[in-house]
């Protein structure tokens, strides 16, 4: 009678620790960091998310460069020779030039030279020659040319750099993502052998004092310990995965100026996850038959590519036309005096080039044709590469919804079971190694459906990273 009060007191006490989920953390000491939270800080403070912003401010340098090259130049060219105290010559130009559009240019400049040894044609009035006039390329370089091209491609890989820096910054939050996830299923695993450590250590106990009062066999004392000590090497294998994977956690998160933060044994990861993965990762709304994978960044960004080797190849095109310059100049000597400015006085000139073979421009052209092929190739495989994996991801989360369904089952029954196999061991109608049996299938159990879980997680980080989900 005394053992069987003792074995049910033992039975008593296992039910009570079972009902504690956190053995380890007070109530007023845990604190929780959910997946929205932990993002939150990466999206704000991350280095690389801020190097990720970097390509935009780099991108919009570049096209400030490129439109430098419009930019109203003034220049100035100054010469002067004196020798044995005779002024050979001192000759002043200064040229103001304002580039346009379509191969244009105006000038105005103004010319003074004087000196013992001029040269004839240098020779301008007193007060030296005004001229205003006009250059332009009326073949090669009239419809496009290196400036115009250069400014048409900025513009593009600004919004080029708009996509790559949101693939960037979504391969960051997958990464980090993917941590996080592990570092929940290493606390879940964590929570498991501490559950089942203290049941060890109550039924250790309880035996030890139904051996004492001699209604057990010392060989029974020695298993439950034999189980008591697996509990605790488990839990500690446990604890250190838990610890590292805090650490690689603790890689994601800064505050600002570049301040690495370090969690504290009292942060734990949110439990219930699984019911605001969707919200988080944005995946709620997703219309995967419905999708339009054009507006896919990695997509927009080899459009963008594209477009830019087009307007490169249309310069190539262009480098085949000779290269025929005009320049007409009006000159006077009274520039307040518009009228002087007439056909009469005029400097004019022709500059023409064309190369015989035309080899260099045919090459250049035939290697921009290949460049564009091959952004062509690589648009039409990644389409297809990410239309197979968004399937195979669906695919792969709607079996693990199933599964898990499953293991949750499993889970039950086998708790049933070591409950069944308990209460026959407390009436004296089973054996302690029977009951460690039944535990060890409910432990393999929960871990699988922890792992099951884990791996649900991942491929819903899959599917955030492949569709690049990321609203930044």
């Amino acid at each position: 009678m005394k053992a069987i009060l003792l074995n049910i007191l033992m039975f008593s006490c296992m039910i009570l620790s079972a009902q504690d989920n956190f053995p380890v953390f007070g109530k007023d000491s845990v604190s929780i960091i959910g997946l929205s939270e932990y993002l939150g800080y990466i999206k704000a403070f991350h280095p690389i998310v801020k190097q990720a912003n970097l390509i935009i401010t780099e991108s919009e340098a570049k096209l400030m460069k490129s439109r430098g090259a419009f930019d109203p130049k003034l220049e100035v060219d100054f010469d002067r020779k004196k020798f044995k105290n005779t002024e050979y010559y001192d000759k002043l130009n200064a040229a103001f030039k304002i580039p346009t559009w379509y191969g244009i240019e105006l000038k105005g400049n103004f010319e003074e030279n004087t000196g013992a040894y001029l040269n004839p044609e240098s020779t301008v009035p007193a007060d030296g020659l005004y001229s205003v006039g006009v250059s332009v390329s009326v073949a090669k370089g009239l419809l496009t040319n290196r400036r115009m091209a250069m400014l048409r491609q900025a513009k593009i890989f600004v919004n080029q750099a708009k996509a790559d820096r949101q693939l960037l910054i979504n391969n960051i939050l997958f990464d980090a993502t993917v941590a996080y996830f592990n570092w929940l299923k290493r606390y879940n695993e964590k929570r498991v052998f501490e559950d089942f450590l203290g049941n060890a250590q109550i039924r250790f106990d309880g035996i030890k004092k139904s051996y004492e009062v001699g209604d057990k066999p010392a060989i029974d004392t020695l298993e439950a310990r034999i189980t008591l000590n697996n509990r605790r090497l488990n839990l500690e294998k446990s604890r250190i995965k838990f610890i590292k994977s805090t650490l690689e956690l603790s890689n994601y998160l800064w505050l600002n100026e570049n301040t690495p933060i370090e969690i504290n044994d009292g942060v734990i990861p949110d439990i219930n996850t699984f019911d605001t993965i969707d919200n988080t990762l944005n995946t709620s709304i997703l219309d995967i038959e419905n999708m339009n994978l054009d507006e896919h960044p990695k997509l927009q960004s080899l459009g963008y590519k594209s477009q830019g080797l087009t307007i490169e190849k249309r310069l190539k095109m262009n480098n085949l036309l000779p290269q025929i310059d005009l320049q007409y100049n009006f000159l006077s000597e009274t520039p307040e005096s518009l009228n002087s400015f007439n056909s009469a006085n005029y400097k004019s000139g022709v500059n023409i080039s064309f190369p015989l073979f035309l080899r260099k421009e045919r090459g250049d052209l035939k290697l921009a044709k290949i460049k564009i092929q091959d952004t062509e190739y690589e648009i039409q495989s990644t389409k297809v590469a990410l239309k197979n994996k968004i399937s195979a991801i669906n695919q792969e989360l709607n079996s693990f919804i199933l599964q898990n369904d499953y293991t949750k089952i499993i889970v039950d029954d086998y708790d049933k079971m070591l409950t069944a196999e308990e209460r026959k061991f407390f009436l004296g109608e089973s054996s302690l190694f029977l009951v460690n049996s039944r535990e060890s299938k409910l432990i393999d159990a929960k871990l699988k459906a922890i792992s099951i879980e884990n791996e649900f997680f991942n491929s819903k980080a899959n599917l955030f990273n492949v569709l690049a989900l990321s609203t930044y």
